[in-house]
C-alpha cells in the first residue's frame, strides 16, 4: 500500500495575520506499507491509535475554498485561525496521556522508546509530550526535531523527521511517529526496527 499524505497548506494562511501567516509550508510525503512476510529489513508496526477531540481553537472553517462564496470572502474565519496557548495547553496533556495509553496497551514500556518523530509544530510542544512520555529531559537523538530545517509542515512532519533520523536505528529499537493537529486529532504508529 502506498500512502501519500500531502499537505497544502498556503492557501489556509491569512498573510495579514502575523500571528499565524508564518506557521505552515507545503509538502507532501509517502510511506509503502507492506506485508512482514514480504518486507526486507524495514520497521514492524507494533500498533496504531487515532484520537479526535473536537476544539474551535484551531480551525480553518471547511477550507479556503469556502471564501469563494462572494459574501465574506475576507471574513477573517474563512483562513486558518487558532487560539495558541490554549491550544497548547489542551494538546500536550492529550496527546502525552495517548502515547502512554496506547503504549501500556501494547505491552510497550513508553520510557523504553529509543526515538520519538512527532509532529513537528512547536518545539516545547515537543519537549514537554517528550518530558512525560520518557519520564525525563530527552536527548535529541531521542527526541527529534526538524523545525529549523522544514518548519510546521502540519501531519507530514513526523514522517519528514522518521525519514530524516531513522538510519542508525538497530533491530529491536522502539520507536513512536506521531501526529497531531487541529481538530484535536492525534495519531499513534509504534514501531520497531527490524
Amino acid at each position: 500500500v502506498l500512502m501519500v499524505n500531502p499537505e497544502i497548506c498556503s492557501g489556509h494562511l491569512n498573510f495579514r495575520d502575523r500571528d499565524s501567516h508564518f506557521i505552515f509550508g507545503d509538502v507532501a510525503t509517502a510511506a509503502i506499507v507492506e506485508r512482514a512476510d514480504d518486507a526486507q529489513g524495514g520497521w514492524s508496526i507494533l500498533g496504531t491509535k487515532l484520537k479526535t477531540q473536537f476544539s474551535n481553537n484551531i480551525r480553518n472553517n471547511a477550507g479556503f475554498l469556502n471564501r469563494a462564496w462572494p459574501e465574506g470572502r475576507d471574513n477573517v474565519d474563512k483562513l486558518f485561525v487558532q487560539q495558541g496557548r490554549k491550544v497548547f495547553k489542551e494538546v500536550v496533556p492529550l496527546v502525552s496521556e495517548m502515547i502512554i495509553e496506547h503504549a501500556r496497551e501494547i505491552g510497550i514500556d513508553p520510557h523504553g522508546l529509543k526515538r520519538m518523530w512527532l509532529h513537528q509544530a512547536n518545539i516545547n510542544m515537543n519537549e514537554i509530550i517528550g518530558r512525560k512520555v520518557l519520564g525525563r529531559d530527552p536527548t535529541r537523538d531521542e527526541n527529534v526535531i526538524i523545525l529549523d530545517d522544514y518548519a510546521n509542515t502540519s501531519s507530514a512532519g513526523s514522517i519528514i523527521a522518521f525519514h530524516k533520523h531513522q538510519d542508525d536505528m538497530a533491530q529491536g529499537d522502539l520507536g513512536l511517529i506521531c501526529s497531531f493537529g487541529a481538530g484535536y486529532s492525534a495519531g499513534t504508529v509504534f514501531v520497531q526496527k527490524r
